[in-house]
């Protein structure tokens, strides 16, 4: 097989398109290739798909594809015109690549490959032999051509969450396909503006086939769910995660002022033991465990905090709103009875939202999606040591959580 045909082949060409030369340049390490039509060819218009002759031909372009032979392959041709009745001189669409594009179809795909196994742009830039520029470029428009492709289909179960770009009040907020496990829009900030800009970016008909959304407690993104979800009053789920995070931390208050008394008395029996109120009992060891019962079994403000955080956590058992509601009328009054003053802030807290806490048991649902892809993020993040642009940090985010259909075809 001669070298023009080995290269019709790599290239998937057909007609009208041949490999008219093949060169290999060694002091650059790069093979050209070039590629022409036939005569006489009629091409199709890009815009109406009219049939015309060829009008002219544009200057010669180069397009990046795979390497051969560990060889920088690039393919060159120049791209035939159309005048089209209706709209005028275009330039034809070429079968290998898109238009404006300087890579191959063939070679972008391959570049979203190792973007999405290296997960930097800097490590796939090494692989790919491309530059910064050249390797974000090529995820920026894997995002765009994703996200013109999305066509708006009803997600049932959604969530809101917010996520840190940077330190300090510095703030993005997010909105989750729950069922898919995917970042569906993303806005600046994280008040009541924020939600509305992310709802906005959703459909009317995705809007209303809404059936249940899980956030935190936060009153901005209530409010923001309100405005734009029809009924969403009654499809709001406090997520159960932030919600006992809240009670958690009530503990932990519990706890370091009881230790700020003791310890002025000489007493350090609940010092260093932080981590065994704060943890799950199931997820203690058996010396931890043990260290824990010496000390709960005496009875302290602490000890007794904690119980009733860990009836807390009986609310999300019940099988309908109903009997969960009884149930936390319950712990309220047994807490409201204490001294517990941080719990008893808990309490009134979750009593003001009951409505939509107990919602979960008519819904099941949780945050655990957005809280598993905000770890994800967190980690694309620290690869790339932080990102200071805030557009760069969102197009990683949908390119890399978002379930976009990135590759050219």
């Amino acid at each position: 097989m001669q070298d023009k045909d080995l290269y019709q082949q790599i290239l998937g060409l057909s007609s009208p398109w041949t490999v008219v030369d093949v060169h290999l340049d060694h002091e650059v390490q790069e093979i050209r290739v070039r590629v022409e039509h036939a005569r006489g060819v009629k091409f199709y218009c890009p815009e109406c798909d009219t049939k015309c002759p060829c009008h002219d031909h544009a200057g010669e372009r180069r397009w990046r594809h795979l390497d051969s032979c560990q060889f920088r392959t690039v393919l060159l041709a120049r791209p035939p015109r159309v005048n089209c009745p209706t709209h005028g001189v275009k330039n034809v669409k070429l079968p290998w690549a898109e238009k404006g594009s300087r890579f191959t179809m063939m070679f972008e795909r391959f570049a979203i490959d190792v973007l999405l196994a290296a997960q930097t742009v800097k490590g796939a830039k090494g692989i790919l032999r491309t530059s910064w520029d050249e390797t974000c470029h090529i995820l920026k428009k894997a995002v765009a051509r994703g996200k013109a492709r999305k066509t708006g289909e009803v997600m049932p179960r959604i969530g809101i969450d917010e996520k840190a770009f940077r330190k300090g009040q510095n703030y993005i907020t997010m909105i989750y396909d729950l069922d898919n496990s995917t970042v569906e829009a993303i806005s600046d900030g994280n008040d009541t503006e924020s939600g509305n800009r992310c709802f906005s970016q959703l459909s009317q008909d995705q809007l209303n086939g809404v059936e249940a959304i899980a956030m935190d407690m936060s009153a901005a993104f209530v409010k923001s769910a309100k405005a734009n979800i029809p009924l969403a009053e009654t499809k709001i789920v406090h997520d159960r995660f932030h919600v006992m995070k809240l009670a958690v931390e009530a503990v932990d208050k519990v706890r370091r002022g009881e230790h700020r008394k003791l310890s002025i008395e000489g007493d350090d029996r609940i010092s260093k033991t932080k981590y065994l109120w704060l943890t799950g009992q199931e997820n203690l060891t058996d010396d931890q465990r043990s260290r824990f019962e010496a000390v709960y079994s005496q009875e302290l403000e602490t000890g007794k905090a904690w119980a009733y955080k860990e009836m807390l956590r009986d609310l999300w058992c019940h099988e309908d709103a109903s009997s969960a509601t009884a149930f936390f009328k319950d712990w309220y009054k047994r807490v409201m009875h204490t001294k517990l003053t941080p719990l008893k802030k808990v309490a009134k807290t979750i009593a003001e939202r009951l409505a939509n806490v107990v919602s979960y048991c008519a819904h099941g649902i949780t945050n655990a999606v957005a809280e598993g892809m905000n770890s994800k993020i967190m980690s694309i993040k620290r690869r790339v040591g932080g990102y200071r642009n805030r557009e760069n940090f969102k197009t990683a985010i949908y390119f890399y959580c978002g379930g976009l259909d990135l590759y050219p075809r």
